[in-house]
């Protein structure tokens, strides 16, 4: 009768976070197996060493080469976990119990899954997982890594500096494995990415060794392989080295951080849908502000945190919203005003700056982020590839009249229109006579895009001609590009203006 495998994990270096059924198994085991550097220290048997027991069998996996030393490295280390399966092998032959230790879980990169592709096909075989050093480093933080539908992203340290960088600005938490020598490049990484100021540094988690900082501030000659970079939940509370003043709001008895420094109104963008369409440094922003200010439809798209306030008000109080967040600048908080698609496309930068002229002392910073237009066009090609014009059909800060010696002037001019605010539940005749305007000066068959919630869960583009739009299809969510007369559609639906426009 043969014996039987366990991939072991041991967790990330405190004993107490071994698991019952990981010490059971150590203890019971006939050969506990543990892997090293040509040091011969092992991680994994020192966490372990309350649970070994006299009278055991030790195997010590000595790693023969570095990625450093070698310039076979992939081939010799083939090797030798060839050669250490078959050690194994003759211990479960024999009828041994063989407890191979893990640090951290034992198939989240660790070395026990070469020997468990190795040997599970031939010998009974189980997997015990280990808490992670990414969970351990979080814990340590005390900061969530991921929260709500955020996707955590675990990249090894050793990929290519663009690579990383790459998955970095693309990506919500991150934690990065593998550091000691990679760390330049990983520093570096952060840094193209515009996420260090994200960024911590967590080694040897939950042991005697264990420290922590802000990334950007570690000596990259003091990073030992057991450490992890991390980049938490946007949406949790922040992480610091000590704990924050704070004071209790008396409005609502909420904590919030006190009132320290200068303020500032930061003007920010957050594109048109999703988190995804947010840019880093519009994000920055968002996380080092005291207070959220904008309409309810546009702050619901901020994850909460218990560290900083919303301030929700309705649409149509622009100079009100911007006096509020003005004033609580001036009292010295950090106010973020959001705005949907980019902030100075027909949204709150405008109001804003108006009203900041009475706030002389309140620095103001806007953010930009993706206007709607340039979404659209997006899903369909390049429609605004040449000359455009941005006009908003809105009526309620400027009177039709303006609007329609607009459209007239942009059509005979032979300018793409990107047209906003066409139509709300009060507004609903002004499609019909753009149309019928710009019919006077453009073929029928001019290609029109009608984008609605571009980005969100209820997403739709269509592209039709000029003479067959329907006034009724259309509402204030929608946005609309009314080509020029260059404006071509491809066999494959693909709308797009050539750069280059005809003589004469």
């Amino acid at each position: 009768m043969t014996g039987r495998l366990y991939g072991v994990g041991v967790g990330p270096g405190d004993p107490e976070l071994v698991t019952v059924k990981a010490a059971r198994l150590i203890g019971e085991a006939d050969v506990v197996v543990f892997h090293s550097a040509r040091h011969g220290r092992s991680v994994a048997r020192r966490t372990a060493e309350p649970y070994l027991r006299e009278g055991q069998l030790h195997e010590q996996l000595v790693y023969p080469v570095t990625t450093e030393d070698s310039d076979d490295y992939q081939g010799e280390i083939d090797a030798f976990y060839a050669e250490c399966a078959e050690r194994l092998a003759a211990h479960l032959d024999a009828g041994r119990t063989v407890v191979v230790l893990a640090a951290g879980d034992p198939l989240f990169y660790g070395s026990y899954m070469h020997l468990h592709k190795r040997l599970a096909h031939r010998y009974p075989a189980e997997v015990v997982p280990g808490v992670t050093s990414v969970s351990a480093a979080s814990a340590v933080l005390g900061a969530p890594l991921v929260e709500r539908d955020e996707v955590l992203t675990v990249l090894p340290g050793t990929l290519p500096v663009d690579e990383l960088a790459g998955r970095l600005a693309g990506s919500d938490p991150v934690a990065v494995m593998k550091l000691g020598r990679t760390f330049p490049n990983v520093r570096e990484a952060l840094e193209r990415a515009g996420r260090l100021d994200e960024a911590w540094y967590v080694e040897r988690a939950t042991t005697r060794g264990e420290r922590t900082a802000k990334l950007s501030e570690v000596d990259p000659d003091e990073v030992p392989y057991f450490s992890v970079a991390v980049l938490p939940s946007r949406a949790g509370a922040p992480v610091s080295a000590a704990p924050a003043a704070s004071v209790v709001d008396s409005a609502d008895g909420a904590e919030a951080p006190a009132d320290t420094g200068p303020g500032e109104v930061v003007v920010v963008g957050l594109g048109p849908a999703g988190p995804e369409w947010l840019t880093p440094q519009a994000r920055e922003a968002l996380e080092a502000a005291d207070d959220l200010v904008g309409s309810v439809t546009y702050l619901n798209r901020v994850p909460d945190s218990p560290r900083r306030r919303k301030h929700a008000s309705d649409n149509k109080v622009e100079a009100e919203r911007a006096a509020f967040a003005l004033e609580l600048a001036g009292r010295g908080r950090r106010v973020a005003v959001v705005s949907s698609g980019d902030p100075g496309v027909f949204a709150m930068a405008a109001a804003v700056l108006e009203v900041a002229e009475g706030y002389p002392d309140v620095p103001v910073r806007v953010l930009p982020g993706m206007t709607a237009a340039h979404a659209v066009a997006s899903r369909v090609g390049a429609p605004l590839g040449h000359d455009y014009c941005v006009v908003s059909l809105s009526d309620r800060l400027k009177p039709w009249e303006v609007i329609a010696e607009r459209l007239a002037a942009a059509a005979r001019a032979d300018l793409v229109l990107a047209l906003y605010n066409p139509a709300s539940r009060s507004r609903t005749w002004q499609v019909a006579a753009m149309r019928d305007l710009l019919l006077e000066h453009r073929s029928p068959d001019t290609p029109v895009v009608i984008g609605r919630d571009v980005g969100g869960p209820q997403e739709s583009v269509r592209v039709l001609r000029l003479a067959d739009l329907d006034p009724a299809t259309v509402d204030m969510r929608c946005l609309l590009l009314v080509g020029s007369s260059q404006t071509r559609v491809s066999p494959g639906g693909r709308v797009f203006t050539p750069r280059t426009y005809p003589a004469g």
